[in-house]
């Protein structure tokens, strides 16, 4: 008998219930540098900063250092100005906030698609309660297809020169 163990004074005591985790504090806007929130988006070789503050609804895309052109203007595609509002009728902020973009590399289509993830980044930077809405419609997703670069040899990444067997 000396040589069973006891066991029923573990399993009698009751399980004390782990502590319970702190609830998670909410998500806090970020700060502004001089009064704009930041965001920078990317796609293909394209990037563009942006930057948004309450406002009058300007919207705006920096063509040199001190030349602005509205958004209507730089993009001539209507399916590219409908890209860029996108995240602001999403988030039913169009007209509220003044909107200052710096756009280099790429070409249009993929400076609005750089534009549209810098523009959803800065309105999770300046309202962190619009980021449920904003990865709902899949704007702070980087899409990141690339071009693949040509191979020597070839005459492109895929394409082979012509095969002569004589």
């Amino acid at each position: 008998m000396a040589d069973q163990i006891d066991t029923t004074t573990e399993a009698s005591q009751p399980q004390q219930p782990a502590p319970a985790a702190a609830p998670a504090p909410a998500a806090k806007a970020a700060e502004p540098s001089n009064g704009w929130w930041m965001g920078t988006g990317r796609r293909k070789t394209a990037v563009a900063r942006v930057r948004i503050k309450p406002g009058s609804g300007r919207f705006e895309i920096q063509m040199t250092r001190k030349k602005f052109k509205p958004f209507t203007e730089y993009f001539t595609e209507e399916r590219d100005r409908q890209d860029v509002v996108a995240p602001l009728k999403a988030t039913n902020t169009e007209g509220k906030l003044d909107i200052l973009v710096r756009a280099t590399g790429g070409g249009y289509m993929g400076q609005a698609g750089a534009i549209v993830l810098g523009l959803s980044r800065a309105l999770k930077n300046y309202d962190p309660s619009l980021e449920q809405a904003l990865r709902d419609h899949g704007f702070l997703t980087r899409d990141a297809r690339e071009v693949e670069r040509k191979k020597y040899g070839q005459a492109g990444a895929r394409r082979r020169f012509q095969f002569s067997k004589r």
